[in-house]
């Protein structure tokens, strides 16, 4: 008997990179990070108005980012929209500002935000108290707010509040903010500060009982000052602001040290941020905005998620029963002494242990994106922190070339090139999404291409696979249409979001199913060892069938829309409001996409019928002279897009003439790709990879990576934002491909061999569903 070596700790320690423990340490992750979000909630709270209101940090040099939750920018018109929505429903919005110089400067500049056409309409008016008290009013929005200046915790303060206290209409937002004039005048000297205590302990009653009344009440810490203009010490102010803090923590007053941080006002961005924090507590919870979580209640949960999860749990107990019943029965074997020794248990994966384990990571996308337990950011955009991920990602990806000496990975778009295609092409989109890139019009335009190219793919790969298989039957068929929807559908049912929301998804199928619908109908395609002489004939009739249908529905958006909105399958196609604008936009844009990949895809297999190329070793497509001229017009193709995306001026007029030339890129790429042998057998495995998890990639981003329907980034790792991207994009990438393992899994129980069982399961689908669309309305 050979005898083998024993692997050195360096070698075991290879043996154990790979992606089960890779995923295994995914899985602890999230259970670790459960934990600590668990007990910082435990100690501090959930509530994310305290987030808002306690600390912050600036992205780069302008965009303040509070601490775990996402700020939404009030526009005039949105901060307008919420007070006249909050008056709608018999809300008088109140605001109070007592203080200093510092509060009177943001008291102008709140009014500012909100303050219209103020010398053509009567509804505004400024209301002149005994000065400098004063009192904006906006009959229209019901508003009020008010300016009181106080430099001391005085008794004109203290009495102040408690005619607050007692008042049939005390403020909705009282804002309080002392101490600087003190500071100036008596620095932090001891007796002065215990006497600041003494006058700040008065207020904590009245406080405490506006608090009960509804009424929020901040205590603006002071900001920092610049000590070369000011003869002030910064170390006074955090005295006085300690100070604060000690009488006022134990009161209902919501420390306000944010502002402070953001800067002091009339400073930079200060006055700005620090009037939006404040708008973000008042409006987030009642207007909703997916960019705004601070101050904002998660949505309800459903009955249908309740529902889902509920089977997901079942699931999850019989998968459970049985492995107790097949564990209490391998003890039994062995107790009786007749177990077989080094058994080998080649059963097929079970498709309920399957569901659980899908359940579990829904349970996990549901924690993410439907809940305030995790934190929350908003995206930002700069130069470096685009290009330079992308950087990094085409440098790893080159780093992990292969070379295969197969004939199969000589031929043009062989199956690792189009994965690897895929994978660096879903890598950019990530970055683009999590950067929030798309306010850059060259660039978004740029990805309009990547997106273009998926569904030229996917025209090409299909076609290519029906002319050589003839196979136009209904369980081919659904079978695509369950790898492709089979996540959305169950995120749709877990997340409560519209099958639109996954817009993607929902545009590859619907091509995908118009060609399979074109191309099923008689004459029908023959596989080649029947090839019809006809055949090229009918590829060009259909394709033409399909350019002209896709043309009509273009010309006419009322007709598009008719055909669209009919029931049932309107809510396939409408967003939450039920409006179908989105799809539209999305369906114009790459209309003529699958049609390009079916068109190719018809000339490459012709050509090669006709010998016009040689793909079959791993050599040059063409001569030299034909090689250089074709990389010449490649190049000249791929600098056409680019120079249109740097020269169109609007987003209209650039979707409009993106689906006429969005040809030209794709083409020039696969040329450059595949005209040298030495660059069309190599590819990158890492890229591949990716390749293969695309489409779970792009349903579970908005969820478990983003957040908040793709406003916002998930936080795992609060203040440190690169950390986290990593440990998120670990955790989300890993997800991804156990979701592609679950859903090959269960794929040949949704839809077997047989057709007829498969028309069996659909109709089973349909009878689930049918309740479903009466309750949402899709009848």
């Amino acid at each position: 008997m050979g005898t083998y070596p024993k692997k050195s700790s360096a070698e075991w320690f290879i043996d154990q990179l790979n992606v089960e423990n890779a995923k295994l340490l995914a899985f602890a992750l999230v259970i670790g990070f459960i934990g600590y979000h668990g007990i910082l909630h435990l100690r501090y709270g959930p509530d994310s108005c305290t987030w808002l209101l306690s600390s912050g940090r600036y992205k780069g040099d302008h965009e303040w980012q509070p601490y775990g939750c996402m700020l939404h920018k009030y526009s005039k018109t949105d901060a307008r929209r919420c007070l006249r929505y909050l008056a709608f429903w018999g809300k008088y919005n109140s605001f109070a500002f007592i203080g200093d110089s510092r509060l009177e400067q943001l008291y102008e500049y709140f009014i500012g935000v909100l303050r219209t056409r103020l010398k053509l309409d009567s509804s505004y008016s400024t209301i002149d108290h005994h000065q400098p008290n004063y009192t904006y009013v906006d009959n229209k929005l019901k508003l009020s707010v008010t300016f009181i200046w106080s430099e001391d915790v005085s008794r004109t303060m203290v009495e102040q509040f408690r005619s607050w206290q007692y008042s049939d209409r005390p403020p909705s937002v009282i804002v309080a903010s002392i101490g600087l004039n003190l500071v100036k005048i008596h620095n932090a000297t001891e007796p002065i500060l215990e006497e600041y205590k003494r006058n700040l302990t008065q207020l904590v009653q009245p406080i405490d009982s506006l608090s009960g009344r509804g009424t929020q009440v901040l205590w603006k810490l002071l900001e920092d000052v610049d000590q070369k203009t000011v003869k002030i010490s910064n170390s006074d102010i955090d005295a006085y602001n300690r100070a604060a803090m000690e009488i006022l923590q134990h009161s209902a007053t919501k420390i306000w040290n944010s502002a402070r941080l953001a800067g002091a006002p009339g400073a930079g961005p200060g006055l700005q941020h620090t009037a939006q924090i404040l708008l973000n507590m008042f409006c987030n919870d009642h207007m909703n905005f997916n960019d705004g979580t601070c101050c904002a209640q998660p949505e309800p949960c459903t009955q249908l998620q309740l529902l889902t999860f509920a089977l997901f749990l079942l699931c999850a107990v019989l998968a459970c029963g049985r492995w107790l019943w097949k564990w209490s029965q391998g003890i039994k074997q062995r107790m009786e002494g007749y177990a077989l020794v080094n058994a080998v248990h080649n059963e097929t994966p079970s498709a309920m242990v399957a569901m659980a384990k899908l359940g579990m990571i829904m349970a996990y996308f549901y924690l993410c994106d439907r809940t305030n337990f995790f934190m929350k950011e908003n995206k930002y955009y700069s130069e470096w922190s685009f290009w330079l991920p992308v950087g990094y990602v085409f440098a790893l990806g080159l780093f992990f070339t292969d070379e295969s000496r197969s004939s199969s990975h000589s031929r043009v778009l062989h199956r690792e090139q189009t994965n690897e295609w895929k994978g660096w092409m879903q890598l950019v989109i990530l970055v683009y999404q999590v950067t929030g890139a798309s306010k850059v019009l060259p660039i978004y335009m740029m990805v309009r291409a990547l997106v273009s190219s998926y569904l030229f793919l996917t025209g090409y790969g299909h076609f290519y696979y029906t002319w050589k298989t003839g196979d136009t039957g209904l369980v081919r068929y659904f079978r695509v249409i369950f790898r492709l929807n089979f996540l959305t559908v169950v995120l749709c049912l877990t997340m409560n979001r519209p099958y639109q929301f996954y817009s993607f998804i929902p545009l590859v199928s619907f091509w995908y199913t118009l060609m399979f619908a074109i191309f099923s109908l008689p004459p029908q395609l023959s596989p080649p060892h029947t090839l019809e002489p006809y055949q090229p004939v009918y590829t060009v009739i259909k394709t033409l069938g399909l350019l002209a249908m896709v043309t009509v529905l273009y010309m006419s958006e009322v007709f598009f829309q008719k055909i669209f909105l009919m029931r049932p399958w309107k809510a396939l196609f409408v967003n939450s409001d039920d409006d179908i604008r989105q799809w539209w936009l999305d369906w114009k844009q790459d209309r003529y996409s699958m049609a390009y990949g079916i068109i190719f895809a018809a000339a490459y297999l012709l050509a090669q019928k006709y010998s016009l190329l040689d793909d079959n070793n791993h050599s040059n497509l063409f001569t030299p002279g034909i090689a250089l001229t074709a990389t010449l017009l490649a190049f000249i193709a791929l600098g056409s897009y680019i120079t249109f995306t740097f020269f169109c001026t609007n987003t209209f007029d650039c979707n409009e003439i993106h689906s006429y030339v969005t040809f030209l890129p794709i083409i020039g790429y696969i040329i450059l790709r595949n005209v040298s042998g030495v660059l069309r057998t190599r590819h990158s495995s890492l890229f591949a990879w990716f390749g293969t998890i695309t489409l779970e990639l792009f349903a579970s981003q908005s969820h478990i990576w983003l957040a908040a329907d793709t406003h916002g980034v998930l936080v795992l790792v609060p203040g440190v934002p690169v950390f986290n991207l990593i440990l998120t994009s670990y955790i989300f990438i890993f997800t991804a491909h156990e979701i592609h393992k679950l859903t090959g899994i269960i794929l040949p129980y949704a839809v077997p061999d047989d057709w007829r069982l498969v028309l069996r399961n659909f109709a089973i689908f349909l009878a689930v569903l049918v309740p479903i669309g009466i309750h949402d309305g899709m009848f």
